[in-house]
């Protein structure tokens, strides 16, 4: 008997669903609908596509600052339940600012980042006002979704491939509550028709690279740079990337990879000096340039509770844009307490 459902499965959907089960909720009693599963490849399915890692790019409102150090202080949990090999393991990251942070975003990374530091040597902040060392968390996205699914489905979680057109069909007559976890799909879904969700398009350059064993970033104005180690990929290395709003395109384009190359291969030399392949950007080994289109939301993540036919709930957690991986277990949390308050069902 489906009490619980959870529409789509990106991986704000699967940490939902594991928040249910942490939450006492029985398995047999959540289904997870989704037009799109682990393994599926769509422009319209963004987590396979991203880079997968716990940076700092996110905002620093009190609501994300709690969502990504909750995230990042109880990913070991998952990490525990599916296995270290399942495609979650922890690499140190270096993260480079043009423009200092706020003391607020700086208060709460120090506070729980494990290894901190706050980098003061001149030539590594190569002109940048503020960086830090920490140790990261990364995912191979692929592997970790595929992987989470079938725990998940281990402990007797339903999942369905199955369209909806609108947000009614995914109530069953048992059901009591949906969480909507529908992401870029909140825009169209009829009974949310969100119009203030948004693409943030990114683009990516896979390149094997054995001599990398951690991350870099640099946060710009205008741009983004960033290299992340891939666990458990046979030394797979993310190259990015692009942040560009409102641009719905799945296509690909050499001038972007060449441009990702190149301020990737600036920020971290020894991706070239060391390459066994040889020195130069195009002795590297590139295994996939792909495009994904992160599912942003006008005014931030949306995270709540509303009242449906019937005396049924409508939760909706969606709008993560690029953070889903580093803040999305927070953001589940938040989302089942309401799901979950018997003081208002």
């Amino acid at each position: 008997m489906t009490k619980y459902v959870i529409v789509g499965s990106g991986i704000i959907g699967l940490y939902t669903t594991f928040q249910l089960l942490e939450h006492h909720i029985a398995p047999h009693e959540i289904t997870v609908i989704a037009e799109y599963m682990p393994g599926d490849e769509s422009i319209n399915y963004t987590s396979p596509y991203a880079g997968g890692n716990f940076s700092c790019i996110t905002g620093d409102d009190p609501d994300t600052l709690e969502f990504d150090k909750y995230t990042y202080l109880n990913l070991h949990r998952i990490q525990k339940v599916l296995g270290k090999e399942a495609g979650l393991d922890r690499y140190p990251s270096v993260e480079l600012w043009d423009r200092r942070p706020a003391p607020e975003k700086i208060e709460s990374l120090s506070s729980y980042l494990d290894q901190y530091d706050v980098i003061t040597e001149k030539d590594e902040l190569d002109g940048a006002e503020f960086g830090i060392r920490f140790l990261s968390w990364n995912f191979n996205c692929p592997k970790f979704l595929a992987n989470f699914q079938k725990y998940l489905e281990k402990q007797g979680v339903r999942f369905v491939k199955k369209r909806l057109s609108h947000i009614v069909q995914a109530y069953g007559p048992s059901t009591k509550t949906v969480i909507n976890c529908s992401g870029i799909g909140a825009r169209t879904l009829g009974g949310v028709e969100d119009k203030q969700v948004y693409p943030t398009r990114g683009q990516v350059v896979v390149i094997k690279a054995p001599h990398i064993m951690e991350n870099k970033m640099r946060w710009g104005d205008d741009y983004a740079t960033y290299i992340i180690k891939r666990p458990y990929s046979h030394d797979q290395l993310i190259l990015g990337g692009f942040i560009q709003k409102d641009n719905w395109t799945g296509d690909t384009f050499k001038s972007e990879t060449e441009d990702i190359l190149n301020r990737t291969t600036t920020l971290l030399p020894k991706i070239l000096l060391k390459n066994p392949g040889g020195d130069k950007v195009e002795d590297l080994e590139i295994l996939r340039v792909a495009a994904g289109l992160r599912p942003s939301r006008h005014g931030g993540a949306r995270i709540e509770r509303e009242s449906f036919d019937e005396g049924k709930v409508l939760i909706h957690n969606y709008g993560a844009s690029g953070y889903g991986y580093q803040a999305g277990l927070g953001m589940a949390y938040k989302a089942v307490q309401l799901a979950v308050a018997k003081s208002k069902l």
